[in-house]
């Protein structure tokens, strides 16, 4: 009878959080409509203005690359700055803007935030079940997780940054049990490849080796849909992309990531020097590679890697950094398991203060074309080397600490 009654009462919770969901979902869309016009004003302001351009064109079967065409969709919506915001992801990631471009500016930003929030708390889950300790997470866990400050600039934004997270956390959630998935889901990470530009060798070398051909079948599936249907949309999108990407000419834009606030500071007509910084990065991985390849697993060692990859990257965004939060919370984790002296608690209360920092940042929409951000990259790589160091030994069998240090 207690087992009869117990199971009653978890199916009537079940049905009253699905009640409740639905009825959260009713308010929010009520809310959204009825300030639709107050809202709607923004709506131009923000970087998700790109996406549904880009998408209306690409549904249209126009030139979805095409900058002048951006610029008169986007300013029919209300943007006002002198360059148009464009899309310059590559072609196969086309698939990710046909959604938005079936909707009204207005309610394609709404759709595509529904999709970025859905993405954000799917991958704090996956990440609680790879790298937490218990049946729930813990309260620092999800507050590290939803204040962690790329987050609060991908939302703010409405950046595609939310979605490479997804796609990473998926990648390593199913790589051991479902590789073919696990290669499918690498296609979101795809969608900017230069900012995981660390991983993709050591990827190639380690699925050789490891003989894993399910993960390549499987990305070269994802590819050759998303591919198709690029062209299916735009039989000439390689050429106007490469159009695209000769008039935007983005080696004459200041980039705030670190390697861009380099070359700007010190080496200004010189646009090699921001890749310097990638092949230091690409000379590391090589060594770490080496160092672990008998023993290597990507939900441990992939972590470090993408740390190095993003702190090395030479284009990115602070929204882009958003793709760390599971080396964040891996980090958070180990410490949480730690015994912390004072001079590790006032250390963890600095990376916190910089973290706020970052936020007011963001809520006082400062340009990140300023250069204001471009530390926030170094914040999170000390954070995971401090993290790592601090832990010790303290460590899962499933989540083994890596050695980050460059022998």
């Amino acid at each position: 009878m207690p087992e009869q009654l117990t199971g009653i009462s978890s199916r009537r919770m079940k049905i009253a959080k699905v009640v409740l969901n639905i009825i959260l979902m009713i308010l929010a869309i009520s809310f959204l409509a009825a300030r639709q016009e107050k809202i709607r004003a923004s709506v131009g302001s923000r970087d998700s203005i790109q996406y549904w351009a880009t998408g209306k064109l690409l549904i249209h079967r126009q030139n979805p690359y095409s900058v002048q065409d951006v610029e008169t969709l986007e300013r029919s919506a209300g943007y006002t700055s002198s360059r148009p915001l464009m899309y310059r992801c590559p072609p196969w990631a086309l698939w990710l803007v046909v959604l938005p471009g079936l909707f009204s500016p207005y309610w394609a930003w709404v759709v595509w935030l529904a999709i970025l929030f859905a993405s954000l708390v799917s991958a704090m889950r996956l990440s609680w079940t790879l790298y937490g300790d218990g049946p729930r997470p813990h309260a620092v866990f999800l507050i590290t997780g939803y204040l962690f400050a790329p987050v609060a600039a991908c939302l703010v934004a409405g950046q595609v940054g939310l979605l490479l997270l997804l796609g990473i956390v998926l990648f390593l959630a199913q790589i051991e049990d479902h590789p073919f998935l696990a290669g499918m889901a690498l296609m979101l990470p795809m969608t900017k490849p230069h900012i995981f530009a660390l991983l993709w060798p050591v990827l190639a070398i380690w699925a050789a080796n490891r003989r894993k051909w399910s993960i390549v079948s499987g990305f070269g599936t994802a590819f050759a849909i998303a591919s198709a249907l690029a062209f299916a949309f735009d039989p000439s999108v390689v050429q106007d992309y490469r159009g695209m990407l000769h008039q935007q000419a983005i080696q004459n834009e200041f980039i705030p990531a670190l390697s861009g606030m380099i070359r700007g500071v010190f080496f200004r007509q010189y646009f090699f020097v921001q890749f310097v910084p990638l092949i230091l990065g690409l000379i590391w991985t090589a060594h770490y590679y080496w160092t672990n390849r008998t023993r290597w697993n990507w939900r441990s060692h992939g972590l470090a890697l993408l740390v190095v990859a993003v702190v090395t990257t030479p284009y990115a965004w602070m929204t882009d950094e958003v793709v760390l939060l599971p080396a964040i919370l891996q980090g958070m984790l180990w410490l949480r398991r730690a015994r912390l002296n004072v001079k590790a608690q006032l250390a963890i209360l600095l990376f916190v203060c910089l973290d706020l920092l970052l936020l007011l940042i963001v809520k006082a929409q400062v340009a990140p074309a300023t250069g204001i951000y471009f530390w926030s990259s170094l914040v999170w790589f000390s954070w995971y080397c401090f993290a790592r160091i601090v832990a010790g030994t303290v460590s899962q069998p499933s989540t083994s600490q890596p050695q980050l240090a460059v022998h």
